[in-house]
């Protein structure tokens, strides 16, 4: 079982400009729905943007820890869109 802040936290240590918003989807600690904001993203495609998130939780994942993670992600100007819309 791994903590929202500790999904944070390990999605910070690889894009330490993004932010990070994790809500547990079942209680349980191990199905995820993770909002990520990152001037990273930008210039990349939805898949790729997922893959830099992905990679940063790939242990968590590989050991079974994280079952389930879905996936948001946003540029600081796409994030801005979602928001005024």
């Amino acid at each position: 079982m791994i903590s929202p802040d500790q999904v944070a936290a390990m999605i910070k240590a690889s894009l330490p400009d993004a932010e990070v918003e994790v809500q547990d989807l079942t209680g349980g600690g191990d199905h995820y729905q993770v909002a990520v904001v990152s001037a990273a993203f930008a210039g990349r495609s939805l898949v790729q943007q997922h893959q830099l998130v992905y990679g940063a939780v790939r242990e968590a994942m590989s050991s079974e820890a994280i079952h389930a993670l879905a996936l948001k992600t946003y540029t600081p100007e796409g994030w801005q869109a979602a928001q005024a819309s």
